[in-house]
């Protein structure tokens, strides 16, 4: 009886570790361990009060907390503050700027699904919807993307509609003239103009997003609200946003841009103020712009503000015509329309009043870019990239069944189903991830770490689709020209990869990087105490910090070992996706563990194993993007037909996040650990996951090449000419005319198999001469063959291509010279000059 009361002890500890027990427990727990020993080995009675009395001993340094702290925890602290780095303004800033939201949930290793499944699925208001349906539906309408792209801009009247419309003040307050709509609607009407084209989808999402707007808006002086948000609003000014310098890119709080606070003369009288030496470039908007920010390091040598020399990053709203300023030409990033240029000055002499918020503001510019770029990268950029994503599943889907090789339809061969599958899997996550972070920007989340998460995903998933859609029209995608639906969008994806933290530097330093200690529930809080010399809140963290790590390596082996089937999850989710929120469970507890031992035995050294860091930042990323996936099979009521696309998202992020758990692990410096790592904690029993299986693929696939209510909606917001001559229109009635036809062609199939009709010699050179037999010969009758004639007249417009007469490019730019004299005489006369 004894010895099974003994060996029923370390399973308790096991269960208390698993629970997250108070230290208390476990010291009662060992108390009884301790006395049952000795009770079975028939220690004398004075040896067990000794054997009880060192326990008590023990137990007392860690549960007297003025013991424990003066005692244990003073030595760790002083060893931790020596180790802590020392870190800049900037660096805390950019690490404490926006919030931690579902993505602590994940790191933390107790993902709290109903906390999830609470969250609201963003919808759009009446007047919201409306504007989508009307003003976005014609922009998209007026614009032609092959025009712009020759003539290197928007034609006039589409900026007017622009500024007219409101397209430029979404997301100011209506009380300044904006139309206040929230960040959903934003991403709503970014993604269906990426549709269309780049050009109008960029020149409105830029002045919406991390620009003058947004600052204003938190940071502004009431007199620059009033003056600048409903000039903004009506489109009489056009913002742009200067940050970028040659030699400060993705190092952002680098820029060497500086001004010295001085005294000067502004407007006939003297004032103090700025000068201010700049040189930017890659700036969106800078060639028309009215207005610009502008993010520089400010200076104050002579103590006009105060004590403190260097002020910091700073934030100035100049006007374009200001003196001084030389806003350049224009640079054209992979021939795209939309306005990109430099912006530069030397010694430009500003009021104080320019700073963003006014003086007080001075120094603030870094917070206040890391604060306005979690929610502007969280809608933009995956607005813009998973627009492109739904444009080529629709157009790419509708393609492969339109397109005959070896007399099939080519989506219907596996390989190109392949493709297929990733386009339709990727756009549902994407579509999930954009959906879910907007709406965390209405919950009034600024996720700093999310943000990247999306920014990151989205792009370079969107990358792969375009890419796979190009191997699949193949000829048609390479040649230009107004016929071609994918070229435009395949040129620029790499311009999302680019812009606001370069992926390679977002994988590798900022999702794991930032995220380890912005979402972690302890480490913020150590180092806080430790930069205050606050031991008291320092071994409330550390030791909560212990009990953590110690919970999460037993919730992951047990989950392991149990293959997670017995983790708690809602009741009410969709029966076919309980196994995936176990098994998150499962990979979220690991991945904590994993992150604490990652951080425990490198150290600061961690910063500099990029590949280490890149992979923890995979998996952290994987486990949201899966996460949303869920969220949105439950918000759209578990739809049947869109569940292979569920299904396919989650299985590759599964075995996605296996590979980054493996790359972790095979890679760790410590071998000791890492053995512990694979063998009892990540996978003790093996990799529960393969690749997405063949048939779910197919079933993927097949819902792209073939109207459906699931095809609709993974292609909402998709812009859909009616006007053949118009690429996608004629692809939408290609398609269903193909569908139409195709009982005609088993019926002459089967004619010819079974010797009813041999059409004989076809010497014609003409494609379709064969119908024309059939028709003849009775096989088919004149109606149906009006439904093949319409069908091959269709399909041999969605498979030409345009071409050109060699001198075009010459003659274009002839043809344009007139309108350039009339309307920017002072762009020719510089450029003569």
């Amino acid at each position: 009886m004894i010895w099974w009361f003994i060996g029923s002890l370390p399973p308790l500890a096991g269960a208390l570790a698993f629970g997250r027990a108070p230290f208390f427990a476990w010291a009662g727990v060992g108390l009884a361990w301790l006395a049952g020993l000795c009770w079975a080995a028939g220690f004398a009675p004075l040896t067990t009060a000794v054997v009880i009395g060192l326990w008590v001993a023990f137990s007392a340094l860690f549960l007297i907390r003025p013991l424990r702290r003066s005692l244990v925890s003073a030595p760790i602290f002083r060893a931790f503050r020596a180790a802590l780095p020392s870190m800049s303004q900037t660096e805390k800033d950019a690490l404490e700027a926006g919030t931690v939201w579902w993505e602590g949930e994940l790191f933390a290793g107790r993902p709290d699904w109903n906390k999830l499944l609470a969250y609201p699925w963003p919808k759009l208001t009446a007047e919201e919807q409306a504007f989508l349906d009307n003003e976005t539906e014609e922009l998209c309408r007026l614009t032609d993307d092959w025009d712009s792209t020759q003539k290197q801009d928007l034609p006039p009247h589409v900026w007017q509609y622009i500024k007219d419309k409101g397209f430029l003040g979404m997301i100011i307050p209506k009380e300044y003239g904006g139309k206040g709509f929230s960040a959903f609607a934003h991403s709503q009407v970014v993604t269906k103009l990426s549709t269309r084209s780049s050009a109008p989808a960029v020149t409105v999402m830029v002045p919406n997003s991390l620009g003058p707007a947004e600052l204003l808006l938190h940071y502004g002086t009431p007199e620059q609200k009033q003056y600048y948000l409903p000039r903004l609003a009506r489109g009489e000014e056009i913002p742009a946003f200067a940050l970028t310098s040659p030699w400060a890119g993705s190092d952002a709080a680098s820029i060497p841009d500086a001004g010295v606070v001085c005294k000067g003369v502004w407007q006939g009288r003297e004032v103090l103020g700025m000068r201010v030496t700049f040189d930017k470039r890659y700036i969106t908007l800078a060639p028309v712009c009215t207005v610009f920010g502008l993010a520089f390091r400010l200076y104050d040598p002579d103590g006009l503000l105060g004590n403190k020399k260097d002020l910091g990053i700073t934030c100035a709203l100049v006007p374009h015509d200001h003196p001084g300023v030389d806003i350049g030409r224009r640079h054209l990033p992979l021939n795209a329309v939309w306005m990109n240029g430099p912006v530069r000055g030397t010694d430009v002499f500003m009021p104080l009043d320019f700073i963003i918020g006014g003086p007080k503001m001075a120094g603030q510019g870094w917070r206040m870019l890391m604060e306005c770029l979690a929610a502007g990268r969280s809608i933009s950029l995956p607005g813009s990239n998973t627009g492109m994503q739904k444009l080529t599943a629709r157009a790419v889907g509708a393609y492969a069944r339109v397109r005959y090789q070896f007399k099939t339809a080519i989506g219907r061969f596996e390989g190109v189903e392949e493709a297929l599958t990733r386009i339709g899997a990727n756009t549902y996550l994407c579509d999930s991830a954009r959906i879910l972070t907007a709406g965390a920007i209405d919950l009034g989340e600024k996720p700093s770490v999310v943000s990247a998460i999306v920014k990151y995903h989205v792009t370079e998933r969107a990358r792969q689709t375009v890419n796979d859609g190009m191997d699949v029209i193949g000829g048609k995608g390479i040649c230009l020209g107004p016929q071609n639906f994918l070229g435009r969008a395949y040129q620029q994806i790499p311009v999302g990869i680019t812009v606001e933290g370069a992926n390679i530097l977002t994988r590798s330093l900022i999702l794991f990087g930032q995220g380890a200690i912005r979402c972690h529930p302890y480490v913020l809080d150590e180092m806080h105490a430790a930069q205050r010399n606050d031991l008291a809140a320092f071994d409330e963290a550390f030791w909560g910090h212990i009990g953590y790590t110690v919970s999460s390596a037993v919730r992951a082996l047990v989950m392991g070992l149990t293959g997670s089937h017995f983790v708690r999850v809602p009741a009410d989710v969709a029966p076919e996706t309980r196994r995936y929120y176990q098994q998150l469970t499962r990979f979220s507890a690991a991945f904590a563990f994993l992150a604490d031992i990652s951080m425990g035995t490198m150290g600061g050294a961690l910063k500099r194993k990029e590949k280490l860091s890149a992979r923890l930042g995979d998996i952290l990323s994987l486990m949201y993007l899966a996460s949303a996936t869920l969220r949105r099979y439950e918000a759209e009521g578990r739809q049947a037909a869109d569940a292979p696309l569920m299904h396919w998202a989650i299985w590759d992020c599964m075995f996605r996040m296996q590979n980054a758990f493996e790359g972790v692990i095979a890679n760790f410096p410590n071998r000791f650990f890492a053995m512990i790592l694979r063998r009892l904690v990540v996978f003790p029993l093996g990799r529960p996951y393969v690749v997405p299986s063949d048939r779910l693929g197919h079933q993927v696939a097949s819902l792209l090449i073939e109207p459906s209510a699931t095809r609709d909606r993974l292609t909402a917001d998709v812009y859909l000419p009616s006007d053949i001559e118009e690429p996608i229109g004629a692809l939408e009635a290609a398609l269903a005319a193909t569908i139409e036809a195709e009982p005609i062609e088993a019926k002459l199939k089967k004619a010819q198999k079974d010797g009813r009709f041999q059409p004989g010699l076809l010497v014609s050179g003409k494609v379709d001469e064969v119908w024309v037999k059939a028709r003849e010969a009775g096989v088919i009758s004149a109606d149906e063959y009006a439904v093949i004639e319409r069908r091959n007249r269709l399909r041999d417009k969605v498979i030409r291509v345009d071409d050109f007469p060699y001198d075009f490019g010459l003659r274009a730019a002839l043809a344009e010279l007139p309108e350039a004299i009339a309307n920017r005489p002072a762009a020719v006369e510089k450029v003569a000059a």
